[in-house]
């Protein structure tokens, strides 16, 4: 008898900042509408959201991943594999195999499918930063986002696939060409008549090959861009229930909003609950989950709606800097230089996987990691310490309104982390005027600046909530 396969730990992040969609109306007089988008900040891409998604699912599992696929639309780079940097935060062994999964929104679904077919433990990464021409429809109506999903088999399955279905067609529905921050969309009556056809297919083949009828799906999650499609699809499954889809508050993430929802919706369900995953994007791709008796177990690092309602509000003019759509005033420093590819190689652990040292004899903490303990001065004598996840609190801090930064001002903080090492770090998601010394914080990896088409990566503390 085959093990199970299907998902081990399944996670969503959202980034800590909305904006108001009435703020777009205000400012323009037009465009805009009711409830928030979330809007990743300055210093995050789509990788380093990619990587607070994979850390939250990999601390929810018992195991790790042999395999990284990464799904984006809005690649942080082309032509460079951007799941090396994922791959090298999370601190994988060299030979679990990282790779990019295409830029389309498509992509996501289609490595998700692809992990549940393989014989890995595979860790798929989705991750988007959606955006539009001010006063848009995408642009109040999409969201940032990222998600993560350990597949793998055996005993710890919270959801095993019982049925899938895919359908494929090709049709000019949503495009954009490359450089160019604005997608574009066809008619949407064409593309609803298109994605109904292809849909009614595959969800009849779907139901089939799990040998199910409609009435025992418990819930169905429809997603896609094609809002208007969606909602039409959506009205003809015949499911019991329909899952909330989070635009009011978080937006349509693009690449990531299948496994973000799916994440959502495994927070909630209970055992032996079949859940239905439907994506509409140039084709129809579906998947039919059942719970297992682990899921009771199960718990997730931080649940997505913890993060959707610990949130702050971010100015619209804010977010237009943000998305470089105005240029402001930058500060009168010089912009810094590009990095080193061989220090980055030499600094790789700390870097990127933010891995101190720890004196062997003394248990000394060290950031960043040593060769000289500083309590016994012994040498060459240090394990690696591996901090990414330990908590800490603010010693002292200081607001910084001189030195460059793409948002102004910058606030550093000297950490004390809870296993006795200390580092100045720089703060994020965090609003200056209520910052105290005691706050607590965790660590989150981040962009500090691009120069010469490189970006530096490397991590920042940000407040603890929820």
């Amino acid at each position: 008898m085959s093990l199970p396969r299907g998902i081990l730990a399944a996670s969503g992040y959202v980034p800590y900042r909305r904006l108001q969609r009435s703020e777009i109306t205000k400012f323009f007089g037009t465009g805009g509408g009711k409830g928030t988008r979330a809007v990743a900040s300055y210093d995050e891409d789509t990788t380093t959201m990619g990587v607070e998604a994979a850390r939250l699912a990999l601390s929810s599992a018992s195991t790790t991943a042999d395999a990284l696929l990464f799904a984006t639309a809005d690649p942080a780079y082309l032509e460079k594999t951007n799941a090396t940097a994922i791959h090298s935060a999370l601190r994988l062994n060299s030979a679990t195999a990282a790779f990019d999964m295409g830029g389309a929104v498509r992509s996501g679904m289609g490595a998700l499918a692809y992990a549940l077919r393989s014989n890995h433990n595979a860790l798929v990464v989705t991750s988007d930063r959606r955006s539009g021409l001010p006063t848009g429809a995408d642009e109040a109506a999409c969201g940032d986002g990222a998600a993560a999903i350990l597949v793998g088999e055996g005993d710890a399955v919270i959801a095993e696939l019982i049925g899938s279905a895919t359908r494929t067609e090709e049709f000019i529905d949503r495009w954009r060409t490359p450089g160019d921050s604005r997608p574009r969309q066809w008619e949407e009556r064409f593309g609803e008549v298109q994605y109904l056809a292809l849909s009614s297919v595959a969800w009849n083949e779907a139901l089939k090959s799990a040998d199910l009828s409609a009435d025992q799906v418990d819930v169905a999650i429809v997603t896609g861009p094609h809002t208007r499609a969606v909602k039409a699809v959506a009205g003809k499954l015949g499911v019991a229930k329909i899952a909330e889809d989070l635009t009011a508050t978080v937006g349509q993430t693009g690449t990531a909003h299948a496994a973000l929802l799916l994440a959502h919706a495994l927070e909630t369900a209970e055992p032996n609950q079949v859940i239905a995953l439907v994506q509409i994007c140039d084709g129809c791709d579906i998947m039919l989950f059942r719970t297992t008796a682990t899921l009771s177990s199960y718990r997730p690092a931080r649940t997505v709606a913890a993060q959707i309602e610990h949130t702050a509000d971010l100015a619209y003019g804010k977010y237009l800097s943000w998305r470089d759509v105005v240029k402001l005033e930058p500060p009168r420093r010089p912009e810094p230089g590009r990095i080193s590819a061989s220090i980055s190689a030499r600094t790789q652990e700390y870097k990127y996987a933010f891995v101190g040292s720890k004196d062997a004899s003394s248990g000394a903490a060290h950031l960043p990691p040593q060769r000289i303990s500083r309590d016994g001065g012994a040498i060459d004598e240090m394990s690696p310490l591996p901090m990414s996840d330990i908590g800490g609190s603010i010693a002292t801090f200081t607001i910084d309104r001189i030195a460059y930064s793409p948002s102004p001002p910058i606030a550093f903080a000297v950490v004390d982390f809870d296993n006795g090492a200390r580092l100045p770090v720089e703060l994020c998601d965090v609003d200056t005027d209520g910052l105290q010394m005691g706050d607590r914080i965790e660590m989150t990896f981040r962009k500090l600046f691009t120069a010469d088409g490189i970006h530096n990566y490397f991590w920042k503390a940000r407040p603890l909530r929820g």
